[in-house]
């Protein structure tokens, strides 16, 4: 009688377990495969996505691409007012400033705030175009380069820069001093649109460039608000500026722009230093959704102010507000 051996299993089985063997093992954690069912466009999802180096940085050229989640709300209405030449210590606590240290108190404050250059006039460069277009001084320049005006209208937003006692029209003097507004002196070299080519060579655009008898909240989407040398604590005390802070700041925190959830940014310049760097200035950031007193140890600059408009708005960087960090923390990120 013949002995059998032990039945072996046909050769398509054992290739068949065989690849099952190994599909097992590439799935070494127990993740499931992923998923090839369609998505709702009806195609297939990609098998891989884009790699970013944690280690690299926005380019600071004229443009760039704006953050994956900005972290920030959508601002209906943003306004910037900018003073002069004070340093933090002198301001922050300040007994003579009873108006700015409770809109500390009532709202937040970068408490490691900075300009970025010596003098003035490249400050507001960097605030409006994010740079300082290689401007040292106070004299009159024509730039042909991009600003946040640009990408505001652009976008289907509005804008105008209020100065004080600005004369109507493309004003290109150095100078001005009474006008609408009564007493007091506009300088250019706080007002930084009209250097730029593209507003200043276009009389529709100039119409952006008003006068504070134009002022009212919620008129335009994002307003540069720059009073004139002594409100603005250039010629005259800190005390005054603060004094006309007080008449000025509650036209817009009591307006219902304000209400719907508007920003309204207080800086300064720079300090009263003489190094290059802008030096230590102080900065508030109020708005219904920033907690009141909320201080931030978080280092920012113009540049910062800048990208945060930018990223609220989903707006692209612009030269060096594209490696400046947004002022995120503020609204609780």
């Amino acid at each position: 009688m013949m002995v059998r051996g032990p039945r072996r299993a046909p050769l398509a089985f054992v290739a068949w377990l065989a690849a099952v063997v190994v599909l097992g093992c590439g799935t070494g954690s127990g993740s499931p495969l992923p998923s090839t069912a369609a998505s709702s466009s009806g195609s297939a999802p990609p098998t891989s996505s884009p790699t970013v180096s944690a280690t690299s940085s926005p380019s600071a050229s004229v443009s760039g691409s704006t953050s994956a989640s900005s972290d920030l709300p959508d601002l209906p209405y943003v306004w910037i007012i900018v003073l002069e030449n004070q340093d933090y210590g002198r301001v922050v606590d300040a007994r003579d400033m009873p108006y700015f240290n409770g809109l500390i108190e009532r709202y937040g404050l970068a408490e490691r705030s900075s300009g970025v250059a010596r003098p003035s006039q490249p400050n507001y460069f960097a605030l409006f175009s994010g740079s300082t277009q290689g401007v040292h001084d106070n004299d009159a320049h024509d730039i042909d380069a991009p600003t946040i005006a640009d990408q505001i209208e652009a976008s289907g937003r509005t804008w105008k820069e209020y100065a004080e006692n600005r004369p109507a029209g493309c004003f290109t003097g150095a100078s001005a001093s009474g006008g609408r507004d009564g007493e007091g002196t506009y300088r250019r070299k706080h007002a930084p649109a009209i250097s730029f080519d593209a507003i200043r060579n276009d009389p529709k655009r100039c119409a952006n460039l008003v006068d504070f008898t134009a002022f009212k909240p919620g008129d335009v989407d994002y307003s540069l608000i720059v009073p004139n040398q002594c409100h603005a604590a250039h010629d005259c005390d800190a005390s005054q500026a603060d004094k006309w802070l007080s008449g000025f700041a509650p036209t817009i925190l009591e307006s219902p722009a304000f209400a719907a959830g508007g920003l309204l940014i207080i800086t300064f310049d720079e300090d009263a230093g003489n190094d290059g760097s802008g030096g230590h200035v102080a900065t508030i950031v109020a708005s219904r959704d920033v907690p009141a007193g909320f201080p931030s140890d978080q280092p920012h600059d113009h540049y910062s102010v800048l990208r945060t408009i930018q990223d609220a708005w989903g707006l692209d960087c612009l030269a060096e507000s594209c490696s400046a960090t947004p002022m995120r923390e503020f609204f609780g990120a």
